[in-house]
């Protein structure tokens, strides 16, 4: 892969509270993660592991608890992880009428990265439908348009929620070494699924109970 730029984070939970319509999610979140290591969010729908992703990026407030971030400029740091990193959610959030190359181009822009888009498109396999409009693409492909995506933001987290929705097994493992790669160039994963994800490298996992 093309080398990263980004500087490495880490990030620290204690006890973290999430709330929706005035209704507790989930209370008592508690994590430690450092460059080089990955985190699966486990639970039974409505536990609240897309909220928590969405709490880290800084898109729900925290009602209990705290969140630190520690870079290389400074030491932790209470705040979220807006602004480094890079979200695969639901959505795949493509611009329909936009090219494949188009659609990465306007990412690579908006977060200032050089990152070779045509080698992401070839490490996700779809380089050769780089001129189909986004919305002429299979369920599958968007799926890896958007794995792509993550490569070119070159953010040091990576947040995921069912990253191998509408993947067939091939393209779950290139998931799975995609991930396994970013940890190696010390990035942070986070990943909600209810599959069987094992992605490579120093991997913890987060059972998450909703609140009663």
């Amino acid at each position: 892969m093309s080398a990263v730029s980004f500087e490495p984070v880490s990030l620290r939970a204690h006890e973290l509270g999430c709330d929706r319509g005035g209704q507790p999610i989930f209370r008592g979140v508690s994590f430690t993660l450092s460059p080089g290591e990955a985190m699966i969010l486990r639970g039974d729908n409505g536990a609240g592991k897309t909220s928590l992703l969405r709490l880290l990026a800084g898109l729900l407030p925290i009602v209990e608890g705290s969140l630190e971030v520690k870079t290389a400029q400074a030491g932790w740091q209470n705040g979220n992880a807006a602004g480094l990193i890079a979200w695969q959610g639901h959505e795949d959030a493509h611009k329909r009428a936009l090219t494949v190359l188009e659609n990465l181009a306007f990412w690579a822009r908006i977060h200032e990265s050089d990152y070779n888009l045509n080698i992401a498109l070839k490490h996700v396999g779809i380089a050769a439908l780089f001129s189909f409009h986004a919305g002429q693409l299979s369920a599958g492909q968007k799926r890896r348009l958007a794995l792509a995506r993550l490569l070119v933001q070159n953010q040091p987290v990576w947040l995921l929620d069912e990253p191998t929705a509408a993947l067939d097994s091939k393209a779950a493992k290139m998931s799975e070494d995609l991930i396994a790669s970013h940890l190696n160039d010390g990035g942070i994963a986070i990943i909600a699924t209810h599959s069987a994800f094992a992605p490579k490298g120093k991997v913890s996992e987060l059972n998450l109970v909703a609140a009663a």
